[in-house]
């Protein structure tokens, strides 16, 4: 009788945790561009304190970018937008594990890759919020 009373009256359901238009591949974007700077000016210096300032400031950006990639595959991205472009799921886990990548290392190319990723999941992001 209890679990009546308290039982919701009125069932929801969202896209997404908030109304669409708070997610967006920018973010993740944005933190990348910073992961590919630090590791260009880590290459331009060679003081040892600069260098592992600028490693630990470049890992916790590459963890950042990850988060927000991850927010986008389980909290934007549906069942519909996978059908529609079946490669999704492997771009996403292949920009997850360019993100580590960079996160590894101080070659500035590993944060190019990680760019161009994250610019492809962005092409899709766009094309899905024109639908």
């Amino acid at each position: 009788m209890l679990s009546r009373l308290f039982a919701p009256k009125v069932k929801v359901s969202a896209h997404c945790d908030l109304p669409c238009g708070v997610y967006d591949p920018a973010q993740a974007r944005i933190e990348a561009e910073s992961v590919k700077a630090i590791q260009e000016k880590y290459q331009a210096n060679d003081d040892p304190h600069y260098r592992a300032r600028a490693t630990y400031i470049k890992e916790q950006r590459a963890e950042i970018a990850k988060h927000h990639i991850s927010v986008l595959w389980s909290d934007y991205f549906k069942a519909p937008h996978f059908e529609k472009y079946p490669q999704l799921h492997q771009l996403v886990n292949d920009a997850l594990k360019a993100a580590s990548a960079a996160k590894a290392s101080t070659d500035p190319a590993t944060g190019q890759k990680l760019l161009d990723l994250i610019a492809e999941i962005d092409k899709i992001f766009w094309e899905t919020k024109k639908a």
